[in-house]
């Protein structure tokens, strides 16, 4: 798979191709329908599919402050798109000017010019141009006018709920990650660097690595889970602590990872964290003893949970 900052970079003789744009933060279960058909469509007209993302956040740029918790880092997402059969990612960098383009404007320099679209995929809700004023009917206009055919695909969900990224942030915000996973069609990740903490846990038997998460990462509200530690290309089972250590009187909330069976050294890896399921809420304990009486619980039913299972 092809990556790209921006559209400048198609290479000189760039065809014709079909776009998806989004921010696909989460890339969850709507979102991968979307993709899923920009490929197929890519695949019946015999051209490259290309998924046109935004960074920073746009709503950061028009409403500074207003970042939402962020489900996936760039490098992740892309990692999701490409499994679904992307053959390009662009990564528009979102400007104040950009943000200033009219509809017209947006598809002309970006879909027309650079990227020579034959089809555009969107949801059936997208929204583009100053101020949001595009739609998909707007698109389908420009379409025919630029000789490109739109496709806007249903919101998809289960019951009275609709797959989305606000969504999913709700959940993870909750803690219920079971929620989360079932709209994202795997666990919900939290990447970062370890780094070093207190190393209360090395002392009564239960080494943790100090997660430094990334900027805006969407970190499940407090609580113990059953989870994976994901280092390279290597994913180990962990119990995953979130909170300020109540019962050492912390003030500052951390997310710390207990990996089972592990006795190497993780200081300065990039790693992501897996949730896969709540244990608990994070207690106050009366002493060391109660604590690593409740650990050892928690440590085993992680190890029923997620040891040995994909």
């Amino acid at each position: 798979m092809q990556r790209w900052r921006g559209v400048e970079s198609a290479p000189s003789g760039w065809g014709r191709c079909v776009v998806t744009i989004g921010v696909f933060d989460g890339v969850h279960r709507g979102h991968q329908l979307i993709i899923g058909r920009a490929v197929e469509r890519a695949a019946e007209l015999g051209v490259p599919s290309v998924l046109l993302t935004f960074d920073p956040h746009p709503s950061e740029v028009v409403r500074p402050g207003s970042h939402p918790p962020v489900l996936t880092s760039q490098r992740y997402r892309a990692e999701l798109v490409e499994a679904l059969g992307v053959d390009v990612v662009c990564v528009l960098p979102f400007t104040r000017e950009f943000s200033r383009l009219t509809p017209d404007e947006f598809v002309h320099a970006v879909l027309v010019e650079h990227l020579h679209a034959r089809g555009v995929v969107v949801g059936e809700n997208f929204r583009y141009g100053h101020k949001a004023a595009g739609d998909v009917a707007a698109l389908t206009a420009a379409g025919r006018k630029f000789g490109f055919t739109v496709e806007g695909v249903p919101l998809q969900g289960t019951g009275e709920t609709t797959w989305s990224s606000t969504y999913v942030r709700s959940c993870v915000d909750a803690g219920d990650v079971h929620a989360a996973a079932a709209a994202l069609g795997r666990d919900h990740r939290v990447e970062g660097v370890v780094v070093r903490g207190d190393q209360r846990g090395r002392e009564i038997g239960y080494p943790t690595a100090n997660l430094e998460p990334q900027p805006w990462a969407a970190v499940p509200a407090d609580g113990v889970y059953a989870g994976r530690l994901v280092r390279r290309h290597e994913v180990l089972p962990a119990a995953i602590s979130i909170g300020t250590n109540p019962t050492f009187s912390g003030v500052e909330r951390r997310v710390e990872a207990y990996v089972l069976d592990f006795a190497g050294d993780l200081y300065g890896e990039h790693v992501g964290l897996d949730f896969t399921a709540r244990l608990r809420d994070t207690l106050r304990f009366d002493g060391i003893d109660p604590l690593v009486e409740q650990m050892a619980r928690d440590v085993e039913r992680t190890r029923e949970l997620v040891a040995g299972s994909p």
